[in-house]
């Protein structure tokens, strides 16, 4: 019989469910936390239930917050004409990243993918629809009535052009202009990883879909 020890082996375990962490690493990473002084430790752990408890969605635009609603849709100074529409939370960082765009974003929290499941009806799209007027959830706390463009910027891959291809088709008897953003960005690519230069041209040449 192989030697363990049990609550270092479930915790090797947890760690390796981690994105991007293999069983090596997320062995290198319990002896670590293991040999970390209690008062880091106690840290760490403090941040995470922290985290867990405090943060959430945003009411408006789905983007992950502390604050109802978040940061960027409570500030007066965003150009609420504008809605650029996003994948993952994640993505509004790098977009906020560039310093290019001031206006405000819609957070889908995924993209449609028949081949793996998802539906439009698991991603946020009625939200968006609301913002714009046209869909059931009226419990928001903020309405942009004043919406002239829409700017589709999931990745670009097979699953972001559909799910951006879908959206313009709900979004064009509302009369919105809606873009997509210019391919500077790899195809493949996450937007995440893009950097400054890259995104801040991808968003100067969107073209209308």
């Amino acid at each position: 019989m192989g030697y363990s020890i049990a609550p270092l082996e479930r915790l090797t375990e947890q760690l390796e469910r981690l994105p991007g962490v293999g069983r090596k690493s997320a062995a290198r990473l319990a002896f670590h936390l293991l040999y970390m002084p209690q008062a880091e430790a106690k840290a760490l752990q403090d941040a995470v239930a922290d985290a867990r408890e405090k943060i959430c969605e945003c009411p408006v635009c789905c983007n992950l917050t502390d604050t109802s609603p978040c940061a960027i849709c409570g500030d007066s100074r965003r150009d609420a004409s504008v809605i650029c529409v996003v994948e993952d939370p994640r993505d509004v960082l790098a977009i906020e990243r560039t310093r290019e765009y001031h206006g405000l974003y819609h957070v889908l929290h995924g993209l449609i993918s028949p081949m793996d499941g998802i539906g439009a009806d698991q991603l946020c799209i009625k939200e968006l629809l609301a913002r714009l007027g046209d869909g059931e959830v009226k419990e928001v706390i903020m309405e942009d009535e004043r919406v002239t463009e829409v700017i589709m910027a999931t990745n670009p891959t097979v699953e972001g052009d559909y799910t951006a291809v879908y959206l313009s088709r709900l979004l064009k008897p509302l009369h919105i202009k809606v873009t997509r953003l210019a391919y500077g960005i790899p195809v493949g690519a996450d937007l995440e990883y893009a950097d400054e230069v890259t995104l801040s041209r991808s968003l100067e040449g969107r073209s209308e879909l």
